[in-house]
């Protein structure tokens, strides 16, 4: 009984062997490469796992009934390109080999777009607590639609760039959509309307987080060299703030992944620091890019939204160092919400107007159809007449600019003594005439430049809204 005993137990240990073995051997993907994928269409997307070390591995996708290969090296892992065709709707298998077979099914080939940010990109279509999405559960019930797919990236902060994450694409529809990012659905959902093309969602983002949080060490140390980087998970002092811990958790995992651009909602926790943001911003943007390998892909991003800061900078100047990134920083564009009419939630209720707003852009940008109105309308001169400044933003005078007949009350004047007092303000087409009886000269304009207050200027033409702005640097 007793060799039997043992016998049994010796065999139970080798079967374990060879199963642990086993598993090693096998292909394995990352995360980000799963069924009901989304790949970028026309374009050589890059796919990578792990297989049998120093092994040979075939990859067979099933659009062309083409073979790939590649080899493996001493850790197992391998990387290649494969070709994807235009889009459609028709469902797809990849299938790697490395002696044994793993199968990635319903995959479709689409637009591929990145969503990232701070908690107004995370904010799901269920909302927060006690912070509803207008309109989210009508929009979750008729939101079945196997066209568009979120992947969401699971949260880690890391002090070394991470080779997986965690996370699985789901396909839309009342059970799934409530988890997905309002701004990344509400974009997502444009664009699958109007190009009429499956649409893949990447979506990664922490709420509070800082720019730094999401940027590697060398863009960081170009603008702040005495920068903290972690060395070890011990020391990252902020889960969501800490310089590179996001990006090694949340973005590096996914590099390379074919896409056709970006989405970022973020600033909030920088809002105390717009002239180092302008820079961060540009690095980042740039570092991504040159990472990706995959061009200069768009980048839209939304300006943040009024609201009751309480302590710290006003933030109107954040929202400006936002809008000189359209500037400094190519293939870039910026969705103004500066009528999101939530003064005291940080999380602005109407997140279809962030959404759609971003697809706007992409749609005009991007996918080429310009004659859309994609853009809220910028100061193209301001000049002075007597006591009367007037500012000419850069949109047709026809069909201009209206106030739906509201009175415009955020305007303000200052003369040589840098003093700013309240303006009348009359607008006719693409151009405000303001005046006020304490200011004899006017030689600066500023709109609605503080915490809180709202726009009430909009583009005839797509809704639009005007952002704050000043035209001094004082």
């Amino acid at each position: 009984m007793k060799k039997i005993t043992k016998f049994a137990f010796l065999f139970s240990i080798l079967l374990l062997t060879s199963l642990i073995f086993g598993l090693k051997a096998a292909v394995t993907m990352p995360a980000i490469f799963g069924d009901n994928m989304v790949l970028q269409q026309q374009s050589e997307v890059a796919l990578w796992g792990w297989a049998k070390p120093n092994s040979s591995v075939r990859v067979t996708t099933s659009w062309d009934r083409k073979n790939h290969s590649a080899k493996s090296d001493e850790e197992g892992y391998w990387k290649l390109k494969v070709a994807t065709p235009a889009a459609s709707y028709s469902p797809h298998t990849i299938t790697i080999s490395d002696g044994d077979a793993i199968t990635l099914g319903n995959i479709l080939i689409g637009e591929v777009w990145i969503c990232s940010g701070q908690s107004n990109m995370e904010m799901p279509m269920k909302g927060y607590s006690n912070q509803p999405v207008e309109g989210g559960p009508d929009a979750i019930t008729a939101s079945t639609n196997p066209g568009i797919r979120c992947f969401t990236m699971v949260k880690a902060s890391r002090s070394e760039p991470q080779p997986d994450g965690e996370g699985s694409w789901d396909i839309a529809g009342p059970e799934t959509t409530p988890n997905f990012s309002a701004t990344g659905y509400y974009f997502g959902r444009m664009l699958n309307q109007a190009l009429d093309v499956p649409v893949g969602l990447i979506h990664t983002s922490w709420g509070g987080s800082r720019i730094e949080a999401w940027m590697r060490p060398e863009p960081i140390k170009s603008v702040i060299p005495d920068v903290q980087i972690p060395a070890t998970d011990a020391e990252i002092k902020s889960r969501n703030g800490t310089a590179t811990v996001l990006y090694n958790g949340m973005i590096h995992p996914i590099v390379g992944y074919g896409i056709r651009g970006a989405i970022w909602y973020q600033g909030e926790s920088n809002r105390d620091e717009p002239e180092r943001y302008v820079e961060l911003f540009d690095k980042m943007v740039r570092d991504w890019r040159a990472i990706w390998e995959v061009g200069e892909f768009p980048f839209y991003y939304c300006q943040i939204a009024p609201f009751n800061y309480v302590g710290g900078l006003n933030s109107a100047y954040i929202r400006e160092a936002q809008a000189k990134g359209m500037k400094t920083t190519p293939n870039t564009g910026m969705a103004v919400l500066m009528d999101s009419d939530s003064p005291d939630c940080i999380h602005p209720p109407k997140k279809k107007y962030a959404g759609e707003r971003l697809a706007l852009w992409a749609l005009a940008k991007t996918y080429g159809m310009e004659k859309i109105h994609y853009r809220s309308p910028e100061v193209q001169s301001v000049t002075m007449e007597g006591r009367v400044a007037i500012v000419t933003m850069d949109i047709p005078s026809n069909p201009g600019l209206t106030t739906y007949g509201k009175e415009i009350l955020q305007f303000q004047i200052a003369g040589d003594d840098k003093r700013y007092h309240p303006a009348k303000a009359a607008l006719t087409g693409n151009r405000i005439f303001l005046f006020s009886p304490h200011v004899e000269k006017p030689v600066a304009v500023r709109y609605c430049f503080n915490n809180t207050q709202a726009s009430e200027i909009f583009t005839v033409e797509g809704n639009l809204p005007l952002s704050s702005f000043r035209t001094d640097d004082w």
